[in-house]
């Protein structure tokens, strides 16, 4: 049953979503009018041998040719249920060559015998559901097969109606236009944004719209001339699910070796075209994105998609403008800074405390006034206003994408399209049946079996080990990167020049973030591949299921492997490390590293910043175009080396289906859309140390789109277009991350950055109301007569003198204390302080951003009005539909007037709307 239904899919999805239903009738019948040599229209491959009908979908197999150069094309099997029937016996048509009659058949290894007889019986369903399929093994590509599929008239109109596929109706209404002032401002904006505008008719805006409702084969066949174009309607959901239950077994087994629908570049279809100029070109960057042109050729998932994109690389150029102008602060503020003006000045003479055992002498602390002025650049009040505005931003941003996408199912007829339940995966099956099998061998019952957690358990259980087992496994490495910079900065701080030394942290942060950013690059490809297998073992029951499991796992490795050294850098480094003559030891040998005098945020801006930019460019961009660019390169060489053999083969010009099955298969959005989420959690996680990050994004976004588009149109094998009304659990994760933001952003102004302590400073401890003197107020004091055995500097004239106190970053009481050396007073109010604020900001922040979210209607007021609008139109139609049905029955007067006296009235006519009597005949668009 599941390759039956394999069939009308594989149709359906052809047919509704090739660009061929979009082309207008004229164009088709010049197209073959002009094709007086049947062969000269399939050249192309994108029709059948007569150049008549369409190729919708193409399935590709491998086969072997006998010595004789004889392809066997069909083989007869017959099983205990008895011979298949005469038509599904019968060999396809095209130019697979058979073998004559009499002639010895070739001996075939097992494996290639089975699948053989596979694809005959999948194909054999297929025909039996009403497609046509021809066969072509005359190719370019040498033991390469493939097997064309049209979707006639007949099974589309009786599959559109199975579905109830909503289609446009001849019933046209007005859609509500703004006024007053209102409408001018909405002129002035076309016109300001019209050279940004692409130029495609489907951007323009709409004032009148179809009234859709479910496709009906009488009302369309009460029309003689009415050859409506399905494509309106693509196939949703549940059908191109129900489709690849039975081709994905097929594909995973290597029954067949591709499955697509081909890129239409027919000369009388535009829409391929119109997306490689207006879309999928860099030189209209600054450009609108043609989303409804998208949706028509790719589907409404991918659709999807990409509006997303858009709408979240717009909102970016306001975080962007903010972030800059925090920074811009910064760096007109940074002469002005007491704090760092005070690290920088060398007649305050700071001797600070050695950072590392025996080898690192004493340093003095305008060693450091590099990094303290560049500190400032992003440690200052400006960015605590910014995480408050990206916190706000964030619920912005995910308001205006529900309006947006309410927009978008209003525009594409989604607002009554609700997803129904999945059929089960072919794998789920397969278990549910050997489950089954096992239970029949015991002689117990059988009926409504399934999968329970019990059998599951297995699978779970490996699960668990095997994410806690990965997330261990990133844990070591950024515990081993630690390791490295503790031992790199002990051995680059035996320089005995100063500038070596006033680098060392510089160098130090720098090439531990490379480190970290090839291990995160590598170890996102092997979570990818370990996240897809655990949910396989898992079996879920549908491809739903499949999808959102498989998404969360390999979000949650990835979310670790890429924020766990930054996560390190913000809330660990620095608070573990003891104190001099009493320091933290890893190994008994490696000593804890430290925070600057300027604190962690600078080292957290130079991690955030490299493996933020790193993924984009080279996970993101280099690898989006090295690789596709290395695999066609590859290719190349192996047909060129073909094509040295077979110099006939060589002469031939390839068809479409042979270009197509030379493109990169399509994998899925969820590579797009986690490269996405990651950048966005780069961007509203830890904004408070990096206020660039909404900048670099923009930038990498304007690229990603076009680049994206492009890998659609030119470097992929057309995607199946599948219906959806929502982007899934991504809105899920989005929101998460939002509300996580809130919380760290609070956690990194409080602890990370000295925000908190320059306010305690100078509203508790300051004589006259400035920052003077608060270098020196979290410095702590330490007698070097109290150093362990073996960690006192091994030079302690390396300075010129002999040093008899050495100041460390803390708040501690000084050696001439009653209680030396421990946590002082100071250390407490601060720490109050901080965890007032992290309790208010957090609620603060929370609490506008709920408020946005209330005030911001989910669905735009003017969609709301059309729907209700469509809703009344309905009405409408059933009233007079149904008095029309009264009028229409057999001549029996008694019976007639009783029926015309029970029928309803119909309502009034919407104002404006025309006509009250709906006609059910779709209407091509």
């Amino acid at each position: 049953m599941i390759y039956l239904v394999s069939v009308l899919a594989c149709v359906l999805i052809i047919l509704l979503v090739s660009p061929s239903f979009h082309t207008p009738i004229p164009c088709f019948q010049l197209l073959n009018s002009l094709s007086k040599n049947p062969d000269a229209d399939c050249k192309y491959g994108l029709y059948f041998r007569d150049g008549k009908r369409k190729v919708d979908y193409i399935l590709v197999y491998h086969y072997k040719k006998s010595s004789a150069g004889r392809t066997l094309t069909r083989r007869v099997h017959h099983n205990d249920s008895g011979a298949r029937s005469a038509k599904q016996d019968q060999p396809l048509p095209g130019k697979g060559v058979q073998l004559e009659m009499g002639e010895s058949e070739p001996h075939v290894d097992y494996h290639e015998d089975d699948k053989r007889f596979r694809r005959e019986e999948y194909e054999g369903n297929l025909v039996e559901a009403g497609l046509e399929l021809e066969r072509d093994e005359d190719t370019k590509i040498h033991g390469i097969g493939f097997v064309k599929i049209h979707a006639p008239w007949n099974v589309l109109c009786r599959e559109a109606e199975f579905l109830k596929l909503k289609m446009p109706t001849k019933k046209m209404y007005q859609i509500n236009q703004t006024h007053g002032l209102l409408k001018k401002i909405n002129s002035v904006i076309q016109k300001i944004t019209e050279p940004i505008q692409p130029k495609v008719a489907e951007h323009k805006p709409q004032t009148v719209k179809r009234l859709s409702y479910p496709f009906s084969r009488e009302k369309e066949i009460s029309r003689k001339n009415n050859k409506v174009r399905l494509s309106n309607l693509k196939i949703i959901n549940n059908y191109y699910v129900f489709i690849f239950q039975g081709i994905t077994s097929l594909l995973a087994n290597g029954v067949y070796s591709a499955a697509y629908p081909l890129h239409d570049l027919s000369p009388c279809f535009s829409v391929l075209q119109l997306l490689c100029e207006e879309w999928a070109s860099y030189g209209v960057f600054y450009k609108y994105q043609p989303i409804d042109l998208v949706r028509k050729y790719f589907g409404e998932k991918i659709g999807l998609y990409f509006a997303w994109l858009g709408v979240y690389t717009q909102m970016l150029i306001p975080a962007s403008i903010v972030g800059i102008i925090v920074f811009l602060y910064g760096c007109a503020t940074v002469d002005e800074n007491i704090p760092s003006m005070e690290m920088c000045d060398q007649r305050n003479n700071i001797t600070m405390c050695p950072l590392c055992d025996r080898t690192c002498s004493y340093w003095k602390m305008s060693s450091a006034c590099a990094t303290a002025r560049a500190s400032h650049l992003f440690d200052n009040p400006a960015t605590v206003f910014f995480s408050v505005f990206m916190a706000l931003w964030a619920a912005t941003f995910m308001e205006h994408w529900k309006r947006k996408q309410m927009r978008l199912n209003y525009r594409w007829d989604l607002t009554g399209f609700e997803e129904e339940e999945d059929h089960p995966r072919a794998e789920y099956e397969a278990k549910v049946l050997e489950k089954s099998l096992r239970k029949e061998h015991k002689h117990k019952e059988t009926d409504k079996e399934k999968l329970t957690w019990k059998d599951r358990f297995p699978a779970y259980l490996t699960n668990f080990v095997g994410i806690i087992f990965m997330v261990g496994l990133t844990f070591a490495i950024v515990f081993g990167v630690i390791i490295y910079r503790i031992s790199t900065a002990a051995a680059l701080a035996i320089s005995s020049t100063p500038s070596g030394r006033s680098s060392v942290r510089v160098t130090v942060t720098a090439t531990a973030v490379i480190i970290n950013l090839v291990v995160i690059i590598i170890l996102d490809e092997v979570y990818g591949c370990i996240a897809r297998w655990l949910t396989q073992i898992e079996v879920p029951k549908t491809d739903k299921n499949f999808e959102e499991r498989l998404i969360f796992k390999a979000f949650l490795l990835k979310f670790v492997n890429a924020y766990t050294p930054i996560f390190y850098v913000a809330f660990f480094k620095g608070r573990f490390v003891g104190r001099p003559g009493d320091y933290v030891y890893i190994f008994h040998s490696f000593r804890m590293e430290e925070c600057a005098p300027g604190g962690c945020l600078m080292e957290l801006c130079i991690q955030l910043s490299i493996i933020m930019l790193g993924k984009q460019l080279i996970q993101n961009n280099l690898f989006e175009i090295g690789i596709p660019k290395m695999k066609k390169f590859i290719r190349y060489m192996k047909l060129k080396r073909r094509r040295s053999l077979d110099h006939e083969e060589h002469m031939k010009k390839k068809q479409r289906y042979e270009v197509d099955y030379n493109l990169e298969p399509f994998a899925g959005l969820t590579p797009e859309y986690m490269e996405m989420i990651i950048q966005f959690g780069f961007v509203t996680l830890f904004v408070a140390s990096f206020p660039l990050a909404p900048l670099f994004a923009l930038l990498n976004n304007i690229i990603e789109i076009r680049l994206d588009a492009k890998k659609f149109v030119t470097e992929l094998r057309r995607p199946v277009a599948v219906r959806a009304k929502d982007i899934g659990i991504w809105y899920n994760i989005l929101r998460g991350i939002g509300k996580l933001a809130v919380i760290i952003n609070a956690f990194v102004i409080s602890f990370t950055s000295d925000f908190i302590p320059r306010l305690v400073y100078l509203y508790m401890y300051s004589e006259n109301g400035t920052m003077h003197g608060f270098v020196n107020h979290t410095l702590s004091s330490f007698n070097v007569s109290d150093f362990q055995a073996g960690t006192a500097p091994n030079d302690p004239m390396d300075l010129g003198y002999e040093v008899q106190i050495c100041r460390y970053k803390d708040y501690r009481e000084p050696p001439w204390s009653e209680n030396k050396y421990d946590i002082s007073k100071d250390f407490w109010a601060v720490l109050a302080a901080r965890l007032a604020f992290v309790i208010v900001f957090q609620n603060l922040v929370m609490f506008m951003s709920d408020f946005v979210d209330w005030i911001i209607p989910d669905i735009p007021k003017d969609i709301s009005q059309q729907i209700h609008k469509e809703k009344v139109l309905m009405v409408e139609f059933f009233f007079t539909n149904e008095q029309l049905m009264w009028m229409k029955l057999p001549q029996c007067p008694r019976l007639h007037q009783l029926c015309l006296s029970s029928a309803p009235a119909a309502p009034r006519s919407w104002p404006g709307s025309g006509s009250t009597i709906l006609e059910i005949i779709p209407a091509g668009r």
